[in-house]
């Protein structure tokens, strides 16, 4: 057995660990001289440390058991206290969001009728399974309207890019679908397990959350940066060869009886064109919606809002330009000069799709605009920055299930899928897919 990882985000420098722990035989491809993929640390020579993709991180078991391998553990940054609050757009202003479902009762955040709705869910029956309903069809169908627009929606922007509309439960949420199922009520589920698991710490990296993947990089025996696959083929013994463009020229590595997919299902898709041509279809059509990260400084003292929390969110209904903002300086003040307040704000995704691709002139004088509205900012920033993504996170809408189905198909070809289009857009579930894709080749 010989692998060939095609892609260096953390899917494939996971998976390259994982199999070199093990002793399996594999080479990793990455086209770019810089590892990591959306994990992107960003150091400005004005001292700000900024994160151009993943913000923070869950500590998922997984990725604690994967840093304390790499030797990090030491390098683990917790978050804030203040981080535990997230705040919401609502009638104008920011309110915080109820942090549980008893508080959502108690909590003047949403109105009566939607705390009624929230009542009748523990006496609704389950509905039948439905693997094409969308995340806004099942929380409207349980929960009603205005839970969707605000708590939903902005959620699901913020954190997947995406719209509810779209995006489908059973590939997002898939444990609320078996909650219902298991429980008949949502709710009344969530409280027989919640108890069971504790929150999640949310972290960085003292260097930023590149560390990780740089670390994992360096520590790998057959990892081949700045080498691009330009395409593959198929020997008549059934193993695979690979055409690299790298800093030689162009070159042939033959003999893999394995390949692993670890990058974005547009990137895939040409290569497995001439062998696969309805994988390489489905895989085209994945919707990675364009993303803007603009970085706006102040200082602290020009900034009436408290920032006493995570971030804020914006609905769709209340017609904003950008998705929200990131409070940086209140999760990890040493990100920033002192006296000075820092907002990580999104612009673009599936709902706002038209501003991401403006000119960065544009954006950052749009955000500074907005800011200055919702905050109470006077003055102009003091930096800013901005980050463009024209292809963010893939999307898990009706377009994805054939993704999906069809690189189950591909496993039996030998060709396995490790990237965050199939293994979950976190970077926990990718820690977690593609250990267990490295368990499963090491088992054969």
């Amino acid at each position: 057995m010989k692998i060939a990882i095609i892609g260096g985000g953390i899917s494939g420098l996971t998976l390259a660990w994982y199999l070199q722990k093990a002793g399996v035989p594999y080479e990793l491809f990455e086209a770019d001289a810089r590892p990591g993929g959306n994990l992107h640390t960003w150091a400005t020579p004005e001292g700000y440390l900024l994160e151009t993709g993943p913000n923070s991180l869950q500590l998922s078991t997984e990725l604690e058991e994967l840093l304390a391998d790499l030797g990090l553990t030491d390098q683990i940054q917790e978050s804030a206290a203040v981080s535990q609050h997230r705040y919401v757009l609502r009638g104008g202003r920011y309110r915080q969001l109820p942090g549980s479902p008893p508080a959502l009762l108690t909590n003047s955040f949403f109105s009566l009728k939607a705390k009624w709705q929230l009542l009748k869910e523990f006496r609704q029956p389950a509905a039948p399974i439905d693997v094409h309903e969308t995340v806004a069809q099942f929380f409207r169908r349980r929960f009603g309207s205005e839970i969707v627009d605000y708590a939903v929606n902005p959620f699901m922007a913020g954190i997947y890019a995406g719209d509810p509309e779209q995006l489908l439960l059973h590939k997002t949420f898939p444990q609320l679908a078996a909650l219902e199922q298991q429980y008949g009520s949502v709710l009344r589920g969530l409280a027989k397990t919640g108890k069971a698991a504790p929150r999640r710490r949310i972290i960085t990296l003292k260097g930023g959350v590149q560390t990780i993947t740089d670390t994992l990089a360096a520590r790998l025996t057959s990892y081949q940066p700045g080498t691009a696959v330009t395409a593959i083929s198929r020997a008549t013994d059934g193993t695979y060869q690979l055409e690299l463009r790298g800093p030689q020229g162009l070159a042939a590595a033959p003999g893999y009886s394995h390949l692993a997919l670890a990058l974005p299902a547009y990137a895939a898709a040409p290569l497995l064109q001439p062998l696969f041509a309805e994988a390489a279809a489905a895989l085209a059509a994945v919707h990675y919606p364009p993303m803007s990260v603009v970085f706006s400084a102040y200082d602290q003292a020009a900034v009436a809002h408290p920032l006493n929390g995570f971030g804020a969110l914006h609905p769709k209904v209340e017609g904003t330009y950008a998705a929200g903002s990131i409070w940086t300086s209140s999760i990890y003040p040493q990100r920033v000069p002192a006296g000075q307040v820092l907002f990580t704000t999104f612009v673009g995704g599936t709902q706002y799709e038209a501003a991401a691709l403006q000119p960065e002139d544009v954006q950052k004088a749009a955000v500074h605009a907005e800011l200055s509205t919702f905050y109470g900012i006077t003055g102009a920033p003091r930096w800013q920055g901005r980050y463009l993504w024209p292809r963010s996170i893939p999307q898990y809408d009706a377009r994805i299930m054939a993704a999906h189905a069809t690189t189950d198909a591909l496993a039996r070809e030998h060709v396995v899928a490790v990237a965050n289009w199939r293994a979950g857009v976190s970077v926990p579930d990718c820690i977690r897919h593609a250990r267990r894709t490295a368990e499963a080749l090491a088992a054969q």
